[in-house]
């Protein structure tokens, strides 16, 4: 597995237009400069403390001026007060065992002030970004959060072996723009503008602030940042919301929470199952609502912040818990970190900002109606689905980068997979509005830019998009054309038979061209099925080898592996066809051969019976290996393990009953393991290279499968 290397930076920065970087990174320097003269004037002029404390421990510091002449504070989003996250299920003892830890991956970090770097959990993978010396103790539970290694297990964070640059947040569009063009993916913020110090109209505004991060992020098209919602929702701080009134909670998001290209998290209160299954969630009683003046929906989605153990600033053995959006982010933010490294191991990129975020919005868990709300977005993240939909790309999924001119329709079809939700949705990181709101109390003008459809069509109907209307924030969510979002989602229950998905756009697009993703679930994208390749027999032979075929498998890949019965190491060779041949054998010896089918990258059946042969030239006879049959494997139940091949452990992609056991078996009949099916993954890391079964006795049935152990 490839870390986040100079390579990978060096191809991201391929992809930039570094003309339009570098005069916008010119014209952010030029601004900071001469809005923190206007700050520092004002300041002394009024009297206004630059930082302070509160009496809650809350750091506040005047950041700039606003066009308006408001102060404009930045707060830290928390709450003295630890994280469930199935980010937890892509761990090595997670539900998918996916061994995903963050390694080699870097996240930028923007707050208060710098983290602790020299914490017994961060070893040396905590570093000053910006130069910053003053350590602060919301920083480093955000950090804490994100990478802290487990020394005291129940603080481990979701990405426990990345890296974090940390820095403060006076410089933060600056430096966020030079990282982000030197190939930065992610950065957390878990601030954001104090609600108390600023007038009503700031409420839900699309401000400078939100146009210079939407700008960021659209000439740095990888890049995304993820900031938090707030925790201001019984504030009753803005006196003129949108809707209903100030202790309502409506329209509470300010500054870059409203950018249109990031991501904003809300806080949930959720119980999850052992198989990863939310069973329950609320939005948490200090997270801030939404919506955006012109109606987008914000937050984007949720994530855990309910006391939230993590590291402290105290010393470099403390932990403090803590509360908020604050805590909340990180863990979304660790989880999409987690699945870039995933998207690298997999296809060997990363995805774009805007395929993760619609990945994330897409596999997100709805909540309460059908479809998005403005209080906790399209749902609580679900990391673990997200990467099912990675895995599962080109056979059960589509996950697709493109672009569309002005004037251009794409058009996909797709089969549905029968009685499952067929899931459609477009992501795109849309230029900055041009408009800005300068004083105006609620002004609707949407700041979308380019304005991209997805609809579904069949027989003559036609299916839409989910769109929230902002005049009613508490009435669920419709169906119809969404004139807003950068983000479109549509979902089809129990669907049936062939679909038509079509991308278009609205009027001329700024540029002439959008960059898009699409992504699509529940629905086949090959006719081949993961079935063992049946038939197998010789044909020719030859001086060293000997011809193999099989029965064809509609759209199926190969791989056949063969090995002198003496040997360990299997040789492994792919063909597209129905045959194969095994070269370079030695006459009189014994071999093993077996076959399976790919059908998509990742998705493979399980190999055939080994069949074993003696290589006499054309004399060759096969026989079969036929132990699974007298054990009672039976494929044709869906009952399977993963990852198989295993190299340390395996998970039940089934469900069982509470009581269920387990016996491993060997090859020739002995048995090896018998346990009890718990939530915590089975280790066979003790089991020597070979073919095994797992049977499961859950109440009175028995279920079997093979797998194989590296």
């Amino acid at each position: 597995m490839r870390s986040q290397s100079q390579e990978l930076k060096s191809l991201i920065k391929e992809e930039y237009d570094f003309s339009k970087i570098g005069s916008m990174q010119v014209d952010l320097e030029f601004d900071y400069e001469k809005n923190r003269a206007k700050t520092l004037a004002v300041a002394k002029a009024n009297n206004l403390k630059l930082k302070e404390v509160l009496p809650n421990g809350k750091k506040v510091e005047l950041q700039e001026i606003g066009q308006d002449g408001s102060p404009i504070y930045y707060e830290t989003y928390a709450d003295n007060a630890s994280q469930t996250s199935r980010a937890s299920a892509l761990h090595s003892n997670g539900l998918l065992n996916l061994d995903l830890d963050g390694l080699g991956m870097q996240v930028g970090v923007w707050d208060a002030g710098v983290a602790l770097t020299t914490h017994q959990e961060y070893d040396v993978r905590a570093m000053i970004g910006d130069g910053s010396t003053e350590v602060d103790a919301h920083a480093t539970l955000v950090t804490g959060s994100l990478i802290s290694s487990g020394i005291k297990r129940d603080a481990q964070g979701v990405a426990y072996r990345a890296n974090v640059l940390s820095h403060d947040w006076t410089r933060d569009k600056i430096e966020v723009a030079d990282a982000a063009a030197n190939g930065l993916l992610l950065s957390n913020h878990s601030y954001g503008i104090m609600p108390d110090r600023v007038p009503d109209w700031y409420f839900g505004s699309y401000i400078k602030v939100a146009q210079d991060w939407d700008n960021i992020m659209y000439n740095a098209p990888y890049y995304l940042m993820v900031t938090a919602a707030g925790n201001a929702r019984h504030s009753g701080d803005n006196e003129s919301p949108i809707f209903g009134a100030n202790m309502d909670g409506f329209d509470l998001l300010l500054g870059f929470t409203i950018a249109k290209n990031g991501l904003t998290v809300a806080g949930s209160n959720s119980k999850i199952d052992r198989y990863g299954n939310l069973k329950e969630a609320s939005v948490s009683a200090y997270s801030s609502y939404d919506p955006v003046d012109d109606g987008r929906i914000k937050p984007d989605l949720a994530g855990d912040g309910s006391s939230i153990l993590s590291t402290d600033a105290n010393s470099d053995t403390s932990y403090d818990v803590s509360a908020g959006t604050s805590m909340a982010t990180p863990g979304v933010t660790g989880a999409l970190l987690l699945l870039q490294q995933y998207n690298e191991q997999l296809y060997g990129s990363y995805l774009k900002a805007a395929t993760l975020k619609g990945l994330a919005l897409h596999t997100a868990d709805d909540v309460d109606a059908p479809g998005p709300d403005y209080k906790m977005g399209w749902g609580v993240m679900n990391a673990k689905r997200a990467a099912e939909v990675l895995y599962q790309k080109d056979f059960n999924s589509h996950i697709g980068e493109s672009s569309i001119s002005s004037g251009e329709t794409f058009e996909f079809s797709v089969k549905a997979k029968e009685g499952e939700t067929l899931v459609a949705s477009i992501s795109w990181t849309d230029p900055a509005s041009e408009y800005i709101n300068r004083g105006e109390l609620n002004n609707s003008t949407p700041a979308l830019v380019n304005d991209l459809d997805i609809r579904i069509t069949q027989d003559g109907k036609t299916f839409l998009p989910w769109k929230l209307n902002p005049k009613n924030p508490n009435a669920a969510a419709e169906k119809g054309d969404n004139l807003v979002d950068p983000f479109e989602k549509i979902e089809i229950p129990n669907a049936q038979g062939n679909y038509t998905i079509i991308v278009s756009h609205k009027g001329n697009l700024l540029q002439d061209t959008q960059d898009y993703s699409l992504i699509v679930s529940g629905a086949s994208f090959t006719e081949c099925r993961l079935n063992a390749p049946s038939g197998l027999a010789f044909a020719n032979a030859f001086v060293s080898g000997i011809s193999l075929e099989w029965d064809e498998i509609t759209d199926g890949l190969y791989e056949v592996q063969y090995k002198n019965e003496k040997e360990e190491t299997w040789i492994s060779n792919f063909t597209a066809n129905g045959s194969a041949t095994l070269s370079d054998l030695v006459l009189s010896e014994n071999y093993i051969v077996r076959v399976r089918t790919f059908c998509s990258q990742n998705m493979a059946s399980e190999f055939s019976m080994e069949y074993k042969f003696t290589f006499e030239g054309i004399n060759t006879e096969v026989g079969v290996l036929d132990i699974f049959q007298t054990l009672g494997v039976d494929n044709s139940i869906n009952f399977s393990v993963y990852p198989n091949p295993a190299a340390n452990q395996i998970s039940l992609l089934t469900e069982v009953g509470e009581s269920a056991m387990y016996r491993i078996i060997s090859a020739s009949g002995i048995e090896l393991k018998v346990g009890q099916v718990g939530t915590e993954p089975i280790q066979v890391a003790d089991l020597a290279t070979g073919m095994y079964i797992l049977q499961v006795k859950d109440g009175d049935s028995y279920r079997s499968t093979k797998f194989y152990k590296n």
